[in-house]
């Protein structure tokens, strides 16, 4: 049966103010990718999201960021490696206490923002990241583009690396994501997008902006939690796998789960490691 991982950005809520409905991604994802307080969240929104998680059997993984809350985490910072390095352990280890608070634990990392575009070109960052996620726990995955130096950084720490398409962004005909400030760069038809992550799914190709089709290999699929009508592409998505029988289920088991969690989708390395 094919199988693949939906992961969505969650926690990033602050104090008062509201993003997104955890709760109700939460049902359609298998994989939630959980702000640790630089780009967004708050300790207690926060250990909220991871413990309706590990009740729905959801995996956990640290939504890393530059320390940019009034920027949601948008705008590229440029921090020396050591603070970069510091940055991103303290915020996988500040999650790891929550999610152990919680009974269940962090089995990946994702980037966010500027901080994810960053690392899939620039060397040295991609390496920042990688090796501080080495340094807190060798077990964790990092979540990454195809062929992006994120992947192959996290690939040459000893990282597990799981590479990871976008449902609802439109792809340049070289594979990489249309910039998010030029027109059409986010889809909001909930039909087209199920229709194309199903393709994605199980043929690996997605169709460019310009017609073309190109190969994207991914283990796991981000449908974002923040954007308009989040919840209804996303269960329109499950739907349309769930119809085909595409089984989805998180690439890094769930930890802690009521009734327990599905079994890990993909192969060890994810197809994304390899440039």
């Amino acid at each position: 049966m094919t199988a693949v991982d939906l992961n969505s950005d969650l926690g990033e809520g602050f104090g008062r103010w509201t993003l997104g409905d955890d709760a109700a991604m939460l049902v359609v994802v298998s994989s939630a990718n959980v702000a640790c307080g630089f780009h967004a969240g708050d300790p207690a929104s926060i250990r909220r999201t991871v413990r309706l998680a590990a009740a729905r059997g959801v995996a956990v993984g640290a939504h890393v960021g530059y320390r940019d809350l009034a920027g949601f985490g948008r705008r590229r910072i440029e921090v020396p490696s050591d603070e970069l390095q510091a940055d991103v352990a303290y915020q996988v280890g500040a999650l790891q206490a929550l999610a152990a608070a919680e009974g269940t634990r962090v089995t990946y990392v994702k980037p966010h923002g500027a901080l994810y575009n960053t690392a899939a070109v620039d060397e040295r960052v991609a390496a920042d990241v990688a090796a501080a996620v080495a340094d807190v726990d060798p077990s964790l995955a990092l979540l990454g583009l195809p062929g992006s130096r994120s992947l192959a950084a996290a690939e040459a720490a000893g990282l597990r690396t799981v590479a990871e398409a976008f449902a609802d962004r439109a792809y340049t005909p070289a594979g990489t994501l249309v910039p998010r400030r030029e027109p059409g760069a986010v889809l909001d038809d909930p039909d087209e997008v199920a229709r194309r992550v199903l393709r994605l799914v199980t043929e690996g190709v997605v169709e460019a902006a310009d017609g073309s089709l190109v190969a994207v290999p991914a283990d796991s699929v981000c449908v974002h939690g923040d954007t308009p009508g989040a919840v209804v592409m996303a269960r329109r998505v499950r739907e349309v796998l769930d119809a085909a029988g595409v089984a989805v289920r998180p690439f890094a088991a769930a930890a802690g789960a009521a009734g327990g969690a599905a079994a890990p989708a993909g192969s060890g390395s994810g197809a994304g490691a390899g440039a």
